[in-house]
C-alpha cells in the first residue's frame, strides 16, 4: 500500500537566510558608524581650522590697530582731529548722515559748492532729533547765498544764519567762502544722541568757472 504525503504539511525551511540578513544589517550598521565617525572627524577638523583662522584674524586686527595708532601719532594735530571726527561720524549710527547730505544737496543752488561741515552737537527736542552744524560754502556772488538761505529756511528741515564771509582770490576767479550756522531737523524721529565737535571735509571746489 502506497501512502501519499501531503507536502504542504512540511514547510520550506532555509537556515542560511536569517544569517545573511543579519550580516547585511551588521554591514549597514558598521558602514553607517564609519560614515558618522568620518563626518564627526571632519567637523572637528573644520572647528580647529576655524579657531586657527579666528586667532590669526585677531592677531592681524591687533597689528592693524597698532599700525593705525602709529599712523595717527605721525599725523599733525589738525589732521588727527579730522580723522577722529570722521570716525565719530561713522560710528554714530543713530543719525542719518547720508540723509543730511542729501537734504543739503536739495537746497544748494548750482552756483554754490559745499566746502566744510562741522557738527557741534546732536540733541533731542521733544520727539525730534536735531543737530547744530557749522556749514561753509563757496560762491562767486552773494545772491546765490541769499537764495540758498531762503531755500533752507523754507524747507522745514534747516534753520540757517549767516555767520561770516571770507573773500578768496585765485588766478582764474574771485569767490568767497561763507560760513553759516545751521539747525538741522530731519523729518523722521530717531533715538537721541550726543556727539562732540567733529569735522568732515567735503570735496572742495573753487566755484563754477
Amino acid at each position: 500500500m502506497i501512502t501519499k504525503l501531503n507536502l504542504a504539511s512540511r514547510p520550506f525551511r532555509n537556515r542560511t537566510l536569517p544569517y545573511l540578513i543579519a550580516l547585511v544589517l551588521l554591514a549597514v550598521s558598521v558602514g553607517g558608524a564609519i560614515l558618522c565617525f568620518a563626518k564627526l572627524r571632519e567637523i572637528d577638523q573644520n572647528n580647529e581650522l576655524a579657531k586657527t583662522e579666528i586667532a590669526q584674524m585677531e592677531k592681524d586686527l591687533q597689528e592693524l590697530n597698532r599700525q593705525g595708532e602709529l599712523v595717527q601719532q605721525d599725523l599733525p594735530p589738525d589732521k588727527r582731529a579730522l580723522l577722529i571726527g570722521a570716525h565719530k561720524l561713522v560710528a554714530n549710527k543713530s543719525f542719518g548722515w547720508s540723509k543730511l547730505f542729501s537734504d543739503l544737496e536739495s537746497v544748494l543752488p548750482g552756483s554754490v559748492s559745499a566746502s566744510r561741515i562741522s557738527v557741534e552737537n546732536i540733541f533731542k527736542d521733544g520727539d525730534r532729533v536735531k543737530a547744530e552744524l557749522n556749514f561753509s560754502v563757496l560762491s562767486k556772488d552773494y545772491q546765490s547765498i541769499a537764495a540758498m538761505i531762503d531755500n533752507m529756511n523754507n524747507s522745514g528741515v534747516f534753520r540757517a544764519e549767516l555767520r561770516g564771509q571770507d573773500r578768496q582770490k585765485t588766478e582764474r576767479s574771485i569767490y568767497s567762502e561763507y560760513t553759516l550756522y545751521l539747525i538741522y531737523t530731519p523729518y523722521y524721529s530717531l533715538p537721541a544722541a550726543a556727539a562732540n565737535s567733529s569735522d568732515l571735509t567735503l570735496n572742495q571746489q573753487g566755484g563754477n568757472e
